[in-house]
């Protein structure tokens, strides 16, 4: 079964057994702002119309991926291990089990799927602002229990730096760690910036030793009919970044 054509399929040069794709807004049968592929459980749809639309995306999948109860940190759920009986609290995930897909969920914070080269290990982060700086891709590296310098990452769809107005805590915040993320920091009026997830984050794989980091460029906020944004609307539905290893 073909995906629909307006999912994201990630151009970047992982191998042939590893496969990924994120949704849009397209595809589903939510209404309103959670139009119509929201896959968001806690998003203020209605559960059913949630429930029809991760069955879509199911039939894409090799197996149903735990959706994970993200929470802005540093948590990575390893799916080789034990099951929790509670939705795991973590915002990102590793497996390395074939036929085990991969979800985070994303509605302007920055989706990131990595594998290593061998395509032996796959993961997922949700990376916002507060994961980023506090180290998520890291500890997702760390995760993979792989060498960083065999590790490929895709940046999938987040606000862009045109939209993206936060405050000079955040700033502060990544530069404490790395002097070198003023670079993705532009001033905007007093007190405030712009900032670029993108670039923070090719910043901290750079950092980590990621051999090759592709993706980036798109803007949940300014692109309404094809992503969800939080920040445009607060009950917003969410887009999931899937991958997993055939």
């Amino acid at each position: 079964m073909s995906l629909p054509d307006e999912w994201l399929v990630p151009d970047w040069p992982a191998p042939a057994r590893v496969h990924a794709f994120v949704t849009t807004r397209a595809g589903g049968v939510s209404e309103g702002e959670h139009a119509s592929m929201n896959l968001g459980a806690s998003s203020g749809d209605i559960p059913e119309r949630v429930e029809a639309n991760r069955a879509i995306v199911r039939a894409h999948l090799p197996n149903e991926p735990p959706y994970l109860a993200q929470v802005h940190g540093t948590q990575v759920f390893d799916l080789d291990g034990p099951r929790p009986l509670e939705r795991p609290r973590a915002d990102a995930a590793v497996t390395g089990k074939p036929g085990q897909a991969v979800v985070v969920l994303t509605a302007d914070c920055l989706p990131v799927l990595f594998t290593d080269r061998a395509g032996t290990r796959v993961a997922a982060a949700h990376a916002g602002w507060r994961g980023l700086a506090a180290g998520v891709l890291e500890s997702t590296l760390d995760a993979m229990q792989t060498d960083p310098a065999e590790v490929l990452a895709w940046m999938g769809p987040a606000i862009g730096p045109g939209a993206f107005e936060v405050g000079s805590e955040v700033k502060d915040a990544f530069e404490r760690v790395d002097p070198a993320a003023a670079t993705a920091f532009a001033a905007h009026r007093p007190g405030k910036f712009m900032a670029d997830l993108y670039t923070l984050a090719r910043q901290r794989l750079d950092r980590a030793g990621v051999g090759s980091v592709s993706g980036g460029g798109f803007c949940t906020w300014r692109e309404h009919d094809r992503f969800f944004s939080y920040r445009r609307v607060k009950e917003s539905g969410r887009m999931g970044a899937f991958i997993w290893i055939a």
